[in-house]
């Protein structure tokens, strides 16, 4: 008697588990394979050169010993800083209305390779983007496309994670660049 009441004790325990196993809510994987969002954005910018101050967008903060903070240094501007407040379009044309600005920072760290490291947020204030995206990473500059990671978010993006393929869409000498954003989100909230 007492093993047919033990067989339909775990019978019933079985049958709960594989119950609460069915109605328990799927987790969203955050490793998933396809981007929740995709953006492109091209940020514009123009680094203060002594003779452009109504135009420029960026300017050099620090510099090393044999340079100066009008005009990057020699040596792939190992050791200059540039701080940057660019305006974000969704077309290539720096004319076109801006939906935000890209703020934030590069460093070019290296003698031997002309590369940076960046860290700076796109600040949306369009109507169809709220917040911000953050990002940072290492920039190799003779790349043709550079993947730097999407660290995190505000409003719209609120603890977004992802990806950013940027490239050098146009430059003029060492006062003007464009860059194209291409961001995937595998994170959203």
């Amino acid at each position: 008697m007492r093993s047919k009441h033990q067989i339909s004790t775990l019978f019933l325990a079985i049958l709960l588990l594989l119950n609460l196993g069915c109605f328990a809510s799927p987790r969203k994987s955050i490793r998933s394979r396809h981007p929740c969002k995709e953006m492109v954005f091209y940020f514009h910018d123009i680094i203060y050169n002594g003779k452009n101050f109504k135009n420029a967008t960026a300017t050099i903060v620090g510099a090393p010993a044999w340079g100066n903070h009008t005009i990057l240094a020699n040596n792939n501007h190992f050791g200059n800083v540039v701080v940057f407040d660019d305006p974000i379009t969704l077309d290539n044309n720096l004319h076109s209305p801006p939906v935000g600005r890209a703020q934030g920072f590069y460093i070019y760290d290296k003698k031997e390779i002309f590369t940076a490291w960046l860290g700076f947020s796109f600040v949306f204030n369009s109507t169809a983007h709220k917040g911000s995206i953050n990002f940072a990473g290492a920039d190799p500059l003779m790349n043709k496309t550079r993947d730097i990671s999407v660290i995190g978010g505000t409003g719209d993006f609120f603890m977004s994670r992802g990806v950013a393929t940027i490239m050098t869409d146009s430059f003029e000498g060492e006062v003007y660049f464009r860059l194209r954003v291409d961001i995937k989100l595998y994170e959203c909230w």
